[in-house]
């Protein structure tokens, strides 16, 4: 069993007594942001010099993640996931969990210059599950994420709810287990943003209330909408677990405030992406979030502390301390 594998056992086994929390990198970018989804490099100064970072920096990085041995999940595209787990056999000796993006939405189509998201989200899926279970070649994913996006707009919905139905046929006969992600509406479509969160809610509830238990996700990745909506999705099935993703990647208060906030109200994962790649010193980033999800640390103490590891690797801070102990989200508020 993965390390991902045995806190979900014990959550399920005791929902309201276990004190597991779970935290995944999300590295599967390269299949929404393109050839830009590294992230930009930086001069000894901290500046960016107006390249990108190369593939094979993106893979050095999950590489020094799998050796750091924190995080319980790593989330790759297919295509990574091949070259990490059956050429270079890099999880055969790792508790860390596999996972594989298993569809690509329109609406995280985030290219330079294009204008996908304008439109409602479309069901789209490059990954075939045949790719991604165990076979000949020994370990593949251990699961998958689906990704769906409600936008109020009964056509456009429709088709992503059959979609769904679709790849879970799939999954079942398969056996391959997976994750749910429900995104906030990529497009305002009669909803206001004090109602648009319970909105998400209820589409979550509603699309899964027809699936048997063997077709149904092992836990939910929904953004975190405040307090209110988080404390009454993680309330409604102690069976239904609730992870939360990142978003953008923000102040260091803003990843480790939100993680501290969504655990509070109920939520037992943290699926970071850009929060962690785009961070000075990713592997810093996971070990303070580690401290705050597990309460050993504020998430003021924990910016503190990274930003005394930075120093200490004569790194050059995005922000001064001052400025990275701030809240920039408003959610976070």
């Amino acid at each position: 069993m993965t390390r991902l594998d045995e806190k979900l056992a014990r959550i399920a086994a005791d929902p309201s007594g276990a004190k597991d929390f779970i935290i995944c990198d999300a590295k599967d970018s390269d299949m929404g942001f393109g050839l830009a989804h590294g992230g930009a490099m930086r001069d000894r100064d901290g500046r960016e010099n107006g390249r990108l970072r190369s593939r094979e920096m993106f893979l050095d990085q999950v590489r020094a993640i799998v050796e750091q041995d924190i995080v319980d999940l790593i989330l790759l595209s297919v295509s990574n996931m091949e070259r990490l787990v059956t050429r270079e056999n890099l999880f055969d000796k790792s508790p860390i969990a596999v996972g594989i993006r298993a569809n690509d939405t329109t609406d995280a189509w985030v290219l330079r210059n294009a204008a996908y998201r304008e439109t409602p989200s479309m069901p789209f899926r490059t990954a075939e599950i045949g790719d991604c279970v165990s076979g000949r070649d020994g370990r593949r994913a251990d699961i998958g994420l689906y990704s769906i996006t409600f936008n109020n707009d009964a056509d456009a919905d429709r088709r992503s709810l059959e979609a769904f139905r679709d790849f879970r046929r799939e999954a079942v006969a398969a056996g391959f287990p997976y994750f749910l992600e429900v995104f906030n509406p990529n497009l305002e479509q009669g909803l206001t943003p004090e109602g648009m969160p319970f909105y998400v809610n209820d589409c979550i509830i509603r699309s899964l209330a027809a699936v048997p238990q063997n077709a149904r996700p092992r836990f939910l990745k929904v953004v975190y909408n405040g307090p209110r909506a988080m404390e009454e999705l993680a309330g409604y099935d102690p069976n239904l677990i609730v992870g939360v993703l990142g978003g953008g990647s923000g102040t260091t208060y803003d990843c480790l405030k939100l993680l501290h906030d969504a655990r509070k109200y109920g939520a037992r994962i943290a699926l970071f992406g850009r929060k962690i790649n785009l961070a000075e010193d990713p592997l810093g980033m996971i070990r303070q979030m580690r401290l705050v999800a597990d309460g050993e640390v504020s998430p003021a103490e924990a910016v503190k502390a990274y930003h005394a590891g930075l120093a200490g690797q004569g790194i050059v801070p995005f922000r001064p301390l001052e400025d990275d102990l701030r809240a920039t989200d408003p959610v976070l508020m």
